[in-house]
């Protein structure tokens, strides 16, 4: 006897990755990054009403390496529900893995005429040390900068997911390690250029870095690199996988009681999350010319979680807007009302947990269904 389908119950078609107005906001942001904006900055004439300045270009490059960590941050705080506050930590290990192939770059163009490093020069430093032995090679600096922190996040994570430190304790350990990490580097004997760090880079793949054209080009490989993770964290979270950690997120004993163990999902998004801020750092550091222990600081990854706060967290597109809201305003008033930067940062936070818990984009959301 054939057994018959009545009582199957048909699974609905999965969503497509985004709406058509979706698709239509992403490949124009994709036009802007890779036509529009080059053509305004290397083509249209500067006394021009619509030319784009290298300032302008610098600017935005810098703010799209923070919405890549802020769009880290939401996948891991907005829908796994870890609060980090040391993800300016795996920025900085991205720079600096970057930072020391741009130190090798510079060659003999040094003050002191040396192979090596001026720093190491002025140290009485006679060879490389043995961490810096892969530094010369632009391919192997491409995987130091996804390899590195994600192996601190992964070594990290293991012992305090495994260990079942969460909340406010695992905010505080992850700050308590940025810090750590932030005094480490600050050492000279550590190789890392001490409290002065990296800089006067001068080539990249022996290409002239201080050009109109290379400016260019890594604003596009920014934007680029951007609008690429957020495709894949929208894959991500709309995954199953992506499911089970909005799951850890609201009931985590009932994921276990499930049959789930939450050690995996929470460990593998954990070091995703950490290996995209190191791209953000290795993105940021040639356009911005140094690199040093100051962007381990604890306040530099609190204002990472600030921006996914102000966009909105578990939204995506939101702690992008969030980055670009709160970097603007800062680039504002640290040259206008420079004493008074902090104390909007800090008003800013508490009133946007207060009034604003589900940030810009809520607040957006709301707006519009109270015009219905």
């Amino acid at each position: 006897m054939n057994k018959t389908s009545s009582n199957s119950v048909a699974l609905p078609a999965p969503a497509p990755l985004l709406s058509r107005t979706g698709w239509g906001a992403f490949l124009t942001a994709l036009i802007v990054v890779c036509a529009v904006a080059p053509v305004l900055n290397l083509l249209v004439p500067t006394g021009s009403v619509f030319h784009l300045s290298d300032y302008g270009v610098g600017l935005v490059g810098r703010i799209m390496c923070y919405a890549i960590c802020a769009l880290a941050m939401d996948l891991i705080w907005g829908y796994t529900g870890i609060l980090s506050l040391g993800h300016g930590l795996f920025f900085a290990l991205g720079g600096y893995a970057m930072g020391m192939y741009l130190m090798r770059q510079i060659g003999l163009d040094g003050n002191y005429k040396s192979e090596l490093p001026d720093f190491m020069v002025f140290l009485d430093w006679k060879e490389l040390p043995w961490h810096w032995l892969l530094s010369g090679s632009f391919a192997a600096t491409l995987f130091l900068v996804v390899a590195v922190p994600g192996l601190v996040a992964f070594v990290f994570g293991y012992f305090a997911f495994r260990s079942r430190i969460k909340g406010v304790y695992f905010s505080i350990i992850t700050q308590a390690m940025t810090f750590a990490a932030m005094l480490l580097f600050f050492r000279n004997e550590t190789g890392f250029g001490g409290n002065n760090g990296f800089t006067d880079f001068k080539r990249i793949l022996n290409i002239p870095i201080a050009t109109q054209e290379m400016r260019m080009t890594l604003f596009v490989l920014t934007g680029v690199t951007l609008l690429g993770f957020f495709l894949m964290a929208r894959w991500l979270v709309r995954s199953k996988f992506g499911r089970v950690l909005q799951a850890v997120r609201d009931a985590e004993t009932r994921v276990m009681f499930s049959g789930y163990n939450p050690l995996g999902y929470k460990l593998t998004i954990w070091t995703i999350s950490a290996m995209m801020c190191g791209v953000a750092g290795a993105l940021y550091v040639p356009q911005v010319g140094i690199i040093n222990p100051s962007e381990m600081s604890p306040a530099n990854s609190i204002e990472i979680a600030i921006w996914a706060a102000v966009g909105g967290r578990a939204t995506l597109i939101g702690p992008i807007l969030g980055a670009f809201i709160v970097s603007g305003a800062k680039s504002w008033l640290t040259v206008a009302y420079p004493e008074f930067w902090l104390y909007f940062l800090g008003a800013l936070f508490i009133g946007v947990t207060l009034f604003l818990p589900d940030g810009v984009v809520g607040l957006v959301k709301k707006l519009k269904g109270s015009r219905k």
